[in-house]
């Protein structure tokens, strides 16, 4: 199954690092969190992307362009330095489609314009590009087949955690803390769709918005709950995050080194 990445959003939120590149190619330890996200997909055997660029993308293509595996891989020099010899690869089998689908274009807009990339794909992936996950990516291509809806997404619960406050009737607290939804999920932004998806969004539409509810509403929209890792890269707060997971060897998204 193809896999479109889209990779054209500002990353306001992220202003430290989207001001001078593009978000998909902020780094997560030695390495941008396109290529993890892209390594991941490539696990399960998906190694056909389709990127929607936008913002600053000629930088992703620069990047793609001039890697080179020997800065990211182990390898033996030899003859002199004539001779480089890798001990693994990371890229060799991947197909990637570099398509420029506007600055300021939603998603809704970046998929349409990406569709004829797609032709003779029944089915395809799709994901922000913005967040990594250890979601077992084969599970649920397989549920969204088994609901024979015309997409499907990633739900996680929400991360987000308040402090909750008790008082008596003097206005004195009698308790405080740290408390979640659990009933509370989000999107997580990982797709499966069929082509039957064009359908449903119109020019203009943002992706999970119009086009999701008219889905909704015919009953073609369907949803995959992962309890597993999932964390977004919106802030600079996350990117400190990620980082400090990398150097300590934490990284469950990472489901390429599992055992």
């Amino acid at each position: 199954m193809k896999v479109v990445l889209f990779c054209g959003g500002l990353g306001t939120r992220l202003r430290e690092h989207s001001e001078t590149i593009p978000k998909p190619l902020v780094n997560v330890g030695s390495r941008p969190i396109l290529w993890h996200l892209m390594r991941a997909y490539a696990h399960y055997g998906h190694t056909d992307f389709v990127l929607a660029l936008g913002y600053r993308g000629e930088m992703i293509r620069q990047f793609f362009l001039n890697y080179n595996e020997c800065l990211s891989n182990d390898f033996v020099l030899s003859q002199g330095g004539r001779r480089v010899e890798l001990l693994r690869s990371d890229i060799d089998d991947w197909r990637i489609t570099f398509v420029d689908t506007g600055m300021h274009s939603n998603l809704g807009q970046r998929l349409l314009r990406v569709r004829e990339h797609l032709q003779g794909e029944s089915e395809f992936l799709a994901n922000y590009s913005d967040g990594l996950s250890d979601v077992p990516i084969d599970r649920q291509i397989e549920d969204f087949r088994r609901s024979g809806v015309a997409a499907s997404f990633v739900a996680v619960p929400s991360p987000q955690s308040y402090h909750a406050v008790h008082r008596d009737d003097n206005g004195l607290v009698t308790s405080f803390g740290r408390v979640g939804d659990a009933s509370l999920w989000i999107n997580g932004g990982f797709f499966c769709l069929r082509q039957e998806v064009f359908e449903y969004i119109a020019d203009g539409d943002e992706l999970v918005e119009q086009p999701f509810q008219r889905m909704i509403e015919r009953r073609r929209l369907a949803v995959y709950r992962h309890r597993g890792f999932w964390q977004a890269m919106d802030t600079f707060k996350d990117k400190i995050t990620f980082d400090r997971m990398e150097s300590r060897g934490d990284c469950p998204w990472m489901v390429w080194k599992r055992k």
